[in-house]
This record gives C-alpha cells, structure tokens and sequence, in this order.
C-alpha cells in the first residue's frame, strides 16, 4: 500500500504471466519512460516485457511513500517522472494542483477491462485524471488459534479485552491510524468537524496504553511469530500472513472499512505522453494485471484479471474474492484539502501521549 511491499512470498517473473503477446491498439513510441511506484508493486521484468510488447524503452523508480513521491512531483512540478503510482487522495492532490495530464481513452483501450464500479469511484468520476490499479479495505488481522473470541469490532482492538493487551499492533500512516477511531465513533473516514476529531483523538490516545506497537510493515510477522494476536492491517497485507499461518484470519469490522485505492497517473510534464498511456494500457491487460493480484495479494478493479484467479488461490485468501457490489459500499478516502494539517497534528499528539 503506502509502504514497500515486504514480498513475502516469490515473485512470479514468467513471460506469459505479462502478458508479451499483448496487442496494443496504438503504434509504439520511441521514448524513455520513467515510471515512479512502490518496490515489489509490479512485476520485476515488466519494462522488458513493456519493451518487447511494444518497443518503448523504460526505467523504474521507487518511493517508499505517498508524501516522499508527492514531495518529489511538488517541488519539481512533475517533471522527470511521465506515470506515477500514488494512493487516490494523493492523485486528488496532484490534479487539483494542474499537475495530471487528462487521461486520453482512446489510447487505453484495456480501460474496457475495467468493473463498472471503478470507473465510478468518488474521487474521480469517469477516470478522468487517473487509473485505479489496485483497490481494498482495512480491517483486523488476527491469530483464530490463540483468541478464545474472533473480534468483530472496532472496539475489540481500541478497548481490547486483558489477553490482548499488549499484544496488537495498529498503523502509523495517518489516515488509516485515525480512520479507526473514526470508524469506531461512527464518523466519516474523511471527518474533519473540531469536536468530533477531538473525540477520535482522545479515543486513540487511550487506545495507545494497550498497544505492543506502531506498525506499518511487520505487523503480519508478528502474527506469525505469535508477538501480536490481532493487528490493524490491510488486506493484501494480512494475506502475507495467512501465507505463512493459514490460523491468521481477516475480518471487517461492523463498523466497516475505508475503500483504499491506489492509481496510476500520467503527468502533466512528461515529454512522453503517447509512451505513458501505452504504458498504462499495457498494465491493464488482463494477464499482466492478474499478477499484481497473485503476487502482491491485492485485489485488482480488472475484471477478467480477477476472473482469472486460481480457485485455490481465492480459497487460501478469502479476502480476495469479495465481491465489488461490497467493496464499493465503504467510503473511499478522499483529500481533505487543509484539513490534513490537522490530521497530522492529531496523530502527532497521539504519539507524543504518555
């Protein structure tokens, strides 16, 4: 998500996992692309076998986070980068801020691969600056073998009960950290009223007294090791788990879930634009976007990618085969323009708290 992928489990580099025979409907383009993502979020031959589909040469570059790319795109007004992987809220920002290039459809057609749903998302309707490439929830991650009771809310790890004191983990990011406590009080995941965020705070804050850690990158070891029995987690993340230890589980809570959606953008400063959208195109295909499924354990908005799935697969990581009809019920965390001052004021706070 919006750290790097530990890739717990072995990459799957085959040529026809990506899809070489790919049929592009737009000629290819000699250019250099750049191509900004998280470690381990595509395929490690992807460039070449982008290349061999298509002719267009290309490099990949990692950030770790949301902010460290977004940092990097601000100061610089996009330019060095021509396709971008950022977190929907970011990819908010970037349009907002005139730095996305207007996606050009008809050089995507694989955008017809597509649910329905996901040309629909809030954040922007008709995918018009952005290209949603994986999508899913957070929820609870717990040890079924060593918790006498399977949690089912929020509270269950925001007020645990005695065994699991000292024994959870919840995560650092900002949006995610108060996004339970949001959930928790019932509020928007994008809340952003005074008072109603001084409930959440004062809420997390308790909540850190029972707490093992902060975790946004081990915690799925920690379930493994037995360190942890039941930690915040998203989903794909929780599968790296249930790789290891088929008695972890994943749950939603009652309270619900943020829909968390991670993009791909074109910016506005790239020299190689026609390059960029073959380039998205190429990543939509439904064998090429079927191995972020399998490999990084994410649920992908392509349709016959997701039909493409092993059953096995889908049966070793329930999470995967929800259907879009209810992922799409939860709130989708959206940008909250200056409000995100105070997001991070809050979470500062919170783990500032004796």
């Amino acid at each position: 998500m919006t750290a790097t992928s530990p890739r717990r489990r072995a990459l799957k580099v085959s040529s026809i996992a990506l899809g070489l025979a790919l049929a592009l409907s737009v000629p290819a383009v000699a250019a250099d692309l750049v191509i900004s993502n998280w470690d381990g979020y595509m395929a490690p031959d992807a460039m070449a076998a982008f290349k061999t589909a298509t002719g267009v040469s290309g490099e990949v570059v990692v950030h770790a986070t949301n902010e460290e790319i977004m940092g990097k795109l601000i100061a610089a007004g996009g330019k060095g980068y021509d396709v971008v992987f950022v977190s929907s809220p970011f990819a908010e920002v970037l349009n907002k801020l005139g730095l996305t290039e207007p996606m050009d459809h008809a050089k995507i057609p694989n955008l017809a691969n597509l649910y329905p749903e996901a040309t629909k998302l809030p954040h922007d309707v008709g995918n018009t600056f952005s290209v949603p490439y994986t999508w899913g929830t957070t929820g609870l991650c717990y040890r079924s073998d060593l918790m006498k009771v399977a949690p089912t809310s929020w509270s269950d790890l925001l007020a645990p009960s005695d065994e699991l004191k000292g024994k959870t983990t919840m995560l650092a990011t900002d949006r995610w950290l108060l996004a339970a406590g949001q959930l928790d009080k019932g509020f928007s995941v994008n809340e952003t009223d005074p008072a109603k965020m001084a409930e959440v705070k004062d809420l997390l804050i308790s909540a850190k007294k029972t707490l093992l850690a902060y975790d946004d990158t081990t915690f799925y070891s920690k379930l493994v090791s037995g360190e942890a029995l039941m930690v915040q987690a998203w989903d794909g993340w929780c599968n790296y788990g249930i790789a290891d230890k088929p008695e972890i589980k994943y749950v939603i809570p009652k309270e619900g879930s943020d829909l968390w959606v991670d993009t791909m953008v074109v910016m506005k400063a790239s020299a190689n634009k026609d390059a960029a959208f073959q380039f998205i195109n190429f990543m939509l295909d439904a064998k090429n976007h079927a191995w972020a499924a399998q490999n990084i354990d994410y649920k992908v908005p392509n349709k016959p990618a997701m039909e493409s799935l092993p059953a096995d697969f889908l049966a070793k990581f329930p999470n995967m085969a929800m259907p879009v009809a209810d992922l799409v019920k939860f709130e989708q965390l959206r940008d909250v323009g200056e409000a995100q001052r105070d997001y991070s004021k809050i979470v500062s706070e919170i783990k500032a708290a004796q």
